[in-house]
C-alpha cells in the first residue's frame, strides 16, 4: 500500500534534497546532538552479540531510568558506513529513550570500530548474521516486544530480517525502514553517475574503513590495489570476486535487493518511508516491490537521503515518526 500524501514540509532554505541529504551527517551538528541525547549516550552500555559460528556484532543498548508497563526494545541499524555513533542514530536513540524504550544502536560487521570482532570482511550479503543478532537479542530480553527501525543500507537490511523473521523464530512488533536500498545496482549508478560529494563521501569513507581492517589483520588483508580503484563499482567487483563467493558484481547486488518477490513473506508490521527527490534511491524501484498487506509504503514529495529536517535545533521528522510508529499500540 501507498500513501503519497503524508507530507514533510521543511521551510524553503532547506528544502534543496542535496542540503537535506548531507546536512545530518555534518561533524559540525555534532556537539549540539550529543549534547541533546546525553541521557541515552550515559545510559548506554557496550552488547557483544553472539550471532552463531564465532561472528559476533556490538552495539550500544541503553535501558530507560523509569521502566512502566510492557519493556519494549527499538534497535536501530544505520546506513553503509554509518555506525552506532551516527548523528542520526544517537537523535533517534534519545527521543526513544526518553518515550521509555530500551534501544539497543546496533553496528554492521566492520562498523563503528569493530574491524577486530570478525576476521572475515564486511558485505552487503551478510543477512545470517544480522537475522541471529536480532534472535540473539530477543533471546537475552524474551519479555520484551522487539521493534527496528533503520536508515539506508540499516533499512534494507531491516527489511530482509522482517521477511525472515517466522523461519528465524523472531517476533518483532513493528518495522519503520527510511529510505531503504531497494536494488543496489540502480543505487550504486545513480553514485557513480550522480555529484561527486556522494561518491566522494563513500569511498573516502570505505577506504578508511579497509585501511582499519587491514591494520587490524595484517596478515590476511592486502588492500593495496583495491584502495587505488577510481570508482565505487570498480572497488565493489574487485571485493565481490576476492572476499566472496558471488561469481560476478551483478550477481552480488541482486544478493541483497529487495526488489522482486524478497519482500512477498513479509508479514512484520513495516512502514517504508521515503522521498521522491532521493538523489541515491529512486522512487521507480518502489514499483518492484512484491505486494504484501503488512508493508505500507509513504513516498514524500521532498527529503533527500534519510534527511527529513524541518529544524536545526531539535531532531527530524523522521525521527520524531520513528517514535510515534513505534510508540503505537
Amino acid at each position: 500500500m501507498t500513501d503519497a500524501t503524508a507530507e514533510f514540509r521543511p521551510p524553503g532554505w532547506l528544502s534543496n534534497r542535496h542540503l537535506q541529504s548531507v546536512l545530518p551527517s555534518l561533524p559540525i551538528r555534532r556537539r549540539a546532538v550529543e549534547r541533546r541525547a546525553r541521557t541515552v549516550i550515559a545510559a548506554s552500555r557496550e552488547l557483544v552479540l553472539d550471532c552463531g559460528e564465532g561472528v559476533r556484532l556490538m552495539g550500544r543498548l541503553s535501558l530507560p531510568a523509569q521502566r512502566q508497563g510492557r519493556p519494549r526494545i527499538a534497535v536501530l541499524l544505520h546506513g553503509w558506513e554509518g555506525s552506532a555513533e551516527s548523528l542520526y542514530m544517537l537523535s533517534t536513540a534519545e527521543l526513544l529513550h526518553q518515550h521509555g524504550f530500551r534501544v539497543l544502536r546496533l553496528n554492521l560487521r566492520d562498523h563503528g570500530g569493530t574491524h577486530a570482532l570478525n576476521e572475515e570482511l564486511f558485505h552487503s550479503c551478510r543477512i545470517a548474521e544480522v537475522t541471529a543478532a536480532v534472535a540473539r537479542l530477543q533471546a537475552l530480553h524474551p519479555e520484551a516486544e522487539l521493534s527496528l527501525a533503520g536508515f539506508s543500507l540499516g533499512a534494507n537490511f531491516w527489511l530482509r530480517v522482517g521477511a525472515r523473521a517466522p523461519a528465524a523464530g523472531i517476533r518483532i512488533k513493528r518495522i519503520v525502514a527510511v529510505c531503504p536500498v531497494l536494488d543496489p545496482a540502480t543505487t550504486l549508478a545513480a553514485l557513480e553517475q550522480g555529484p561527486a560529494i556522494y561518491r566522494q563521501y563513500f569511498l573516502f569513507k570505505w577506504r578508511r574503513s579497509l585501511r582499519a581492517k587491514q591494520s587490524t589483520w595484517p596478515g590476511t588483508y592486502d588492500f593495496g590495489d583495491l584502495l587505488a580503484d577510481p570508482s565505487l563499482t570498480a572497488m565493489t567487483e574487485r571485493m565481490v570476486l576476492r572476499y566472496t563467493d558471488y561469481p560476478d558484481l551483478g550477481a552480488y547486488l541482486r544478493g541483497y535487493a529487495i526488489t522482486g518477490d524478497a519482500l512477498a513473506n513479509l508479514a512484520v508490521p513495516t512502514e517504508l518511508v521515503t522521498s521522491a527527490d532521493d538523489p541515491m534511491i529512486l522512487t521507480h524501484d518502489l514499483d518492484r516491490l512484491a505486494r504484501c498487506e503488512a508493508l505500507r509504503v509513504t513516498l514524500t514529495p521532498r527529503g533527500g537521503h534519510c534527511g527529513y529536517m524541518d529544524t536545526l535545533g531539535g531532531p527530524s521528522w523522521i525521527e520524531r515518526r520513528i517514535v510515534t510508529t513505534l510508540d503505537r499500540d
